[in-house]
């Protein structure tokens, strides 16, 4: 029996339609089989700590979906740093396909990961780079740069700094508001919203911090 079911599969239709997402049998499908390879390879690589399959719909899937408006505002090309197990960079991905994702991690086992979710869902809008964000270097800037979890904003915004420029859109996603965080962040970078997220199935707080860099 698949490890995603039936069940799986009505949680998220439901928290999309939830969110206000538009998302396409196809789409639906492919984050299904995304998420029955996250199951499967965490066995072994330890992409992340929720272990269990049935939170995995709601702490990653929509919680990865609900920062989808946001993305759809901004440019065709997105960073996500730190991505690990592909959060929120791989459904993006499958919303956005006319878009560009590189997710970026350190960790070799899950960038090798991250490959495979490529290959075998066959997303060629996707680039896997394994690499520290400091020594990353890219053509050119990103329109948006995203992360779930990945570190405080003060490092977040150093260490990623010369990955945009003053139209590129930064998005840290958090759990409890971050006031701590914000008072640490680089002069050249400003707030410029705070949305509160509110995730389907989800405990506890959900924040989205939106950052611009003056250049």
């Amino acid at each position: 029996m698949s490890v995603v079911t039936q069940r799986h599969a009505e949680e998220l239709a439901q928290g999309a339609r939830e969110f206000g997402v538009e998302v396409s049998a196809e789409q639906q499908e492919l984050l299904l089989a995304y998420l029955a390879l996250l199951i499967k390879w965490n066995k072994a690589y330890n992409l992340t700590a929720v272990r269990d399959p049935d939170e995995m719909v709601s702490r990653h899937l929509l919680d990865s979906l609900s920062v989808v408006p946001y993305v759809a505002e901004a440019g065709d090309s997105w960073l996500d740093v730190g991505s690990g197990g592909g959060m929120p960079g791989i459904p993006l991905a499958i919303l956005f396909p006319e878009r560009r994702f590189t997710l970026l991690d350190s960790n070799g086992k899950k960038t090798r990961f991250l490959t495979q979710v490529k290959l075998e869902l066959k997303l060629a809008n996707l680039e896997v780079i394994h690499s520290r964000v400091e020594a990353f270097q890219p053509p050119q800037p990103f329109a948006g740069i995203c992360s779930r979890a990945f570190s405080a904003l003060e490092d977040f915004a150093n260490w990623t700094r010369h990955l945009g420029d003053g139209q590129t859109r930064w998005l840290a996603m958090k759990g409890v508001h971050p006031d701590d965080e914000l008072q640490a962040l680089p002069a050249d970078f400003r707030l410029i919203a705070t949305e509160v997220l509110k995730v389907p199935g989800c405990q506890g707080q959900r924040h989205l911090l939106i950052l611009r860099r003056s250049v």
